[in-house]
């Protein structure tokens, strides 16, 4: 027995919520084509972000740890599966469209450069005068323009809701432009999912990594209402600390936020009689959200990481390396575009994009590791070019 397309739609009608979106009644592509036989249209967009050039670079790509500080730490891609994996969780909860969440958790970081926010602050800098540099930008561009898998048109062609949902994705440090995507409106209730499975993920991951690393020791963790509110539920007394408790906390942390996002959003769903994908749009702030309560605990502990973790003297002494690496890289290329790889000096030559932003375009695409490599052979004259 095969399921047809349309019989997976005839599903999403019985099982998703009224304020959730069907797949059936996407607004389309950019480009049209014909439907697959057995595939949804928001299903077709998550395989086509997953076959990607950018996907496949974020492995080996930064999360906190650059990628030859060790095998165990997350990378991009591995940040960008849990990611997916706990916005499924919490779209599959609500009655939301996980292929749609999906989609978009699995798009968010595709633009992410090498070395993390480092990388990217880096571009943003050097591109100053340029239009300057965002990942969440360079994610649409790149499933819009960057990627050519297509003989008919560029980038993806995906879904009108999956790019809005990658533009509207935001968190407390990020927020693109949603000029062309009704910016007046909030997003639908599959984008707004997709911003705390991005929050939700990292804080526990990096918790997680920090605590792996030796960066972070439980005893620094005392006095932090999080870690308080995990070792009384696990009923642990703050001794013996090995990796098997470690592995429970973390569980247990992201197990706690993860409920508690999923019974606020409920109520707040509940409260506001949403009775449609454009009920949800239509309300002035985000319906996705955690207790207030909740809230204040993780900014509490997204503080403690900033100042013990992000800001500790080894991962700011990588930082400052992959800030020289970029930098170099960057003027290097712009001062002899010639030690260009040929297929980029044909786009410079194209003339479709500025000579700055396909320079930056090269550079952002690059993993931690290639980044290096290209450092070492511009600059090390022991290294062969």
């Amino acid at each position: 027995m095969i399921h047809t397309r349309e019989d997976y739609e005839a599903m999403e009608d019985q099982l998703l919520a009224p304020y959730a979106l069907r797949s059936r009644l996407s607004r389309g592509r950019e480009y049209p084509e014909p439907e697959h036989p057995y595939r949804s249209a928001f299903q077709r967009d998550r395989e086509r972000i997953l076959h990607t050039t950018a996907f496949r670079r974020l492995e080996y790509k930064t999360q906190v740890f650059i990628i030859h500080e060790g095998d165990y730490y997350r990378t991009r891609l591995t940040h960008t599966l849990e990611v997916a994996q706990i916005g499924r969780a919490m779209a599959r909860a609500l009655g939301a469209n996980e292929d749609l969440v999906e989609a978009i958790c699995l798009a968010h970081d595709l633009g992410h450069p090498p070395f993390g926010h480092a990388g990217e602050a880096t571009l943003n800098r050097l591109m100053a005068d340029h239009g300057g540099f965002n990942h969440n930008v360079q994610s649409l561009r790149i499933v819009e323009k960057l990627e050519r898998r297509y003989p008919d048109f560029p980038g993806l062609n995906l879904t009108w809701e999956t790019r809005e949902g990658m533009v509207k994705h935001e968190t407390e440090y990020d927020r693109s432009d949603a000029s062309r995507f009704e910016p007046d409106k909030r997003g639908s209730l599959e984008a707004q999912l997709a911003n705390p499975a991005d929050e939700l993920a990292y804080t526990a991951h990096d918790l997680d990594d920090g605590l792996r690393s030796g960066l972070l020791h439980p005893r620094d963790l005392e006095g932090v209402r999080w870690w308080q509110r995990l070792k009384e539920s696990l009923g642990w007394d703050g001794s013996n600390f090995d990796e098997m408790l470690r592995h429970r906390l973390v569980r247990r942390l992201l197990g706690l936020l993860i409920t508690d996002l999923i019974q606020e959003t409920s109520r707040r769903l509940d409260e506001a009689g949403c009775a449609s994908p454009n009920d949800v749009r239509s309300l002035p702030e985000n319906v996705v959200a955690l207790p207030a309560e909740t809230a204040a605990m993780t900014r509490e502990l997204k503080r403690f990481l900033y100042e013990n973790l992000y800001y500790h003297p080894r991962v700011v002494r990588m930082q400052t390396k992959a800030e020289r690496v970029l930098e170099a890289l960057f003027e290097a290329y712009i001062a002899e575009p010639r030690q260009l790889p040929r297929e980029v000096q044909a786009q410079i030559e194209a003339g479709d994009r500025p000579f700055h932003r396909v320079v930056c375009d090269y550079i952002a695409g690059m993993t931690d590791r290639y980044a290096l490599q290209e450092y070492a052979k511009l600059f090390d004259p022991n290294v062969k070019v």
